[in-house]
């Protein structure tokens, strides 16, 4: 007769037969990911690093990032300023230690390419290009008010996925034009202008808080949204303000209406974006992938 063992079925056979134990999947090596592909002086920058277990520190240029975490990595958002020499700009991102003991390191070089701003001449009422001197006081609150409102304690983001036109329209003037107002005082324009009627709806750009409305002297009535991560959106001259202080906002909610109060030519929204401490470009903010899908940064370290 067979042994008992050979008369189990086939399948049970197998069953009993010793298995490999399954090897567990290698750990996907760290990695840097920067955004936008094409970066110029005043732009947004979202990095993205992948493959550590804990927030790493890291430096873009010499502006420091905070990183807070995001799906299976970590993101820190920052900027650069209109002032950024053109040419090569040093990303480095220091993890906690590996298994060997030794800090995880990755470093990455951007090219930061021209701007291409425009030079404009506009006119405006002499009194926003010379205040008298009776409305200082009321310039000095507006200043502290801002000074306020953007000093909001670092969060991760209050938002997901991408932002939105505050309002679907013509941009007029974009960030970085060079401006002479009323052929003597000079500035530079940090925000988006986006034609409008007066009343015309005016939305939130993201999900965030509101931390200012308030009628300021150059600005008019002024909307700011905190939305985490060291981001804060504006929208001035509004003939209408919809929400309050303190009040959460979804993306795309009604936020005021189009205006023309304050320094303006005519009826429009400026639209801006404050990223740690400094006005960037917020239509390239639109083009921001929070996920962080895209490829790495070149010469980042693997």
């Amino acid at each position: 007769m067979l042994p008992a063992l050979l008369r189990l079925p086939l399948p049970l056979l197998f069953a009993l037969a010793p298995q490999a134990p399954a090897e567990a999947p290698l750990p996907s090596p760290p990695r840097l990911v920067l955004q936008p592909a094409r970066i110029r002086p005043g732009d947004p920058v979202l990095v993205t690093v992948r493959g550590l277990q804990e927030a790493p520190i890291g430096t873009l240029g010499e502006r420091p990032l905070r990183f807070y975490p995001a799906g299976d990595g970590f993101q820190a958002l920052t900027g650069l300023p209109v002032e950024q020499a053109l040419g090569p700009l040093a990303v480095k991102v220091v993890g906690p230690p590996a298994p060997s003991g030794a800090p995880v390191e990755l470093k990455a070089e951007v090219n930061v390419v021209e701007p291409g701003w425009r030079v404009r001449t506009l006119q405006v009422a002499h009194k926003f290009v010379q205040p008298p001197p009776e409305v200082q006081a009321r310039m000095e609150a507006d200043q502290a008010a801002f000074t306020a409102a953007f000093a909001q304690p670092f969060t991760p983001p209050l938002f997901t996925g991408p932002f939105a036109w505050p309002r679907k329209a013509r941009v007029t003037a974009p960030y970085g034009d060079l401006r002479t107002y009323n052929g003597q005082k000079q500035g530079q324009h940090f925000g988006t202008d986006l034609d409008g009627r007066t009343g015309a709806p005016v939305y939130a750009a993201h999900a965030g808080v509101v931390v200012m409305t308030r009628d300021n002297y150059a600005a008019g009535n002024t909307v700011l949204v905190h939305h985490g991560a060291g981001l804060t959106t504006s929208y001035f001259h509004l003939s209408a303000t919809a929400v309050k202080n303190g009040q959460r906002v979804k993306r795309g909610q009604l936020l005021g209406k189009v205006g023309n109060t304050g320094r303006v030519t005519g009826p429009h929204l400026h639209w801006g974006a404050k990223v740690e401490g400094l006005w960037v470009d917020a239509e390239t903010l639109l083009g921001l992938d929070f996920t962080g899908a895209e490829a790495p940064a070149p010469g980042a370290a693997r």
